[in-house]
């Protein structure tokens, strides 16, 4: 009889490369998961589709809505990177970050967990000194689908007494109650804290998400629950990254402050980050992608870092496919390469050497590799829907 182990699981992966140097780096990925997959009873389907300005030029729209509905069929979804500045002169509404925007909204992607962890790699180019950043490991969990980013009325027109522009944020309770869960249930298997960010002493949004996460935490005593207003919690964070374990926050801010703490990491490049749907237990639909950019004065020229989108994949092993096995393998094989001499420019030192996308990524397969036996790589270019 086949034991679980013995069984090979099938999912159905869509890839949204996007632009700029997103088919890079998102390509580094997809090699990654090849490598692991093999001989891990990992059987990956791939569907590859337009996203972003590539899907503006395309199509002219940020985002189909029959891919919207075969990403809604998928058990995960890996992305690129969307934006640059051919499409800058188009409305808010048709841009490219639309399609992130969309994709959030309509698939109920209302948690966005982005971990920023200190290395040594990273330290040399942080502004931080080591002795502050050094072993600094915190999980940012931001809500995701509410906030200013969504709320209404939005707009910006001209009058004849000059220009008027209009954001609205706005906030359920349900939706902060969501996004508490699962910052506790994480911090349950980390160090047991949680810091709740707001600005609860002038927006009312932030009184109630205040209001909410007190009494969740009253109702929770097993989570160290602290307070923490957003303009004095950035300066914490710069000056005494180590003391914070989960961070809890809405979409504007943690948008900024993961940022910010990307000056713990030393580049954005490394930072990844996935956008769960709530609820789901061991297994929850996502899309991952890194946090940094489609910088696309690098598209092209293999030195983007893949960091990021390698990292994006441990979590999808780990958060939707349940694979948290192969997810620490990842993760594993990622820190070895970043400890030894070959490095993206952005991270290259004293005594380290400047290797390309691909020469890096080939340096992490090497680590998953004990043996041959890697599968023909997959270019995800050749299988666009």
């Amino acid at each position: 009889m086949d034991t679980m182990d013995d069984v090979v699981r099938s999912f159905d992966l869509v890839l949204l490369p996007g632009d700029g140097i997103g088919p890079e780096v998102l390509q580094a990925a997809v090699d990654v998961l090849e490598a692991v997959a093999e001989g891990n009873n990992l059987d990956i389907r791939y569907t590859t589709l337009l996203v972003g300005g590539a899907a503006i030029d395309a199509y002219e729209t940020p985002l189909r809505t029959q891919d919207l509905e075969r990403c809604r069929k998928a058990d995960a979804l890996l992305l690129g990177a969307v934006g640059g500045p051919t499409w800058d002169e188009l409305s808010v509404e048709t841009r490219p970050e639309r399609a992130l925007l969309r994709l959030r909204s309509e698939l109920n992607l209302g948690i966005n967990l982005r971990p920023v962890t200190w290395t040594a790699a990273g330290g040399r180019h942080a502004p931080l000194t080591e002795e502050v950043a050094q072993g600094a490991d915190i999980a940012f969990v931001r809500e995701l689908t509410g906030g200013v980013y969504f709320g209404q009325p939005s707009y910006y027109h001209r009058t004849v007494g000059g220009r008027h522009a209009v954001d609205t944020s706005t906030y359920s309770e349900k939706q902060v109650q969501a996004v508490l869960e699962f910052a506790f249930e994480l911090a349950r298997s980390r160090r047991g804290k949680v810091t709740s960010v707001d600005k609860a002493n002038v927006m009312n949004t932030s009184r109630l998400w205040r209001e909410v996460a007190t009494e969740y935490g009253r109702e929770n005593p097993d989570v160290e629950l602290e307070h923490a207003l957003v303009d004095s919690f950035a300066m914490s964070l710069i000056r005494s990254p180590r003391t914070y374990d989960v961070v809890v926050t809405e979409n504007l801010f943690g948008d900024i402050l993961t940022d910010l703490a990307g000056v713990i990491a030393g580049s954005l490049g490394v930072l990844p980050s996935a956008s769960l749907r709530p609820g789901g237990g061991e297994r929850r639909f996502g899309l991952y992608e890194p946090i940094h950019g489609s910088a696309p004065s690098l598209r092209g020229q293999d030195v983007a870092n893949p960091v990021g989108s390698i990292l994006s994949l441990a979590l999808m092993l780990h958060w939707s496919l349940g694979r948290t096995d192969l997810a620490n393998k990842v993760q594993h094989a990622v820190s070895q390469v970043m400890a030894g001499e070959r490095l993206t420019a952005d991270l290259v030192g004293k005594g380290t050497t400047a290797v390309g996308t691909r020469e890096f990524t080939a340096a992490v397969i090497e680590q998953l590799k004990e043996r041959g036996g890697a599968r023909e790589r997959r270019d995800i270019r050749h299988h666009v829907a």
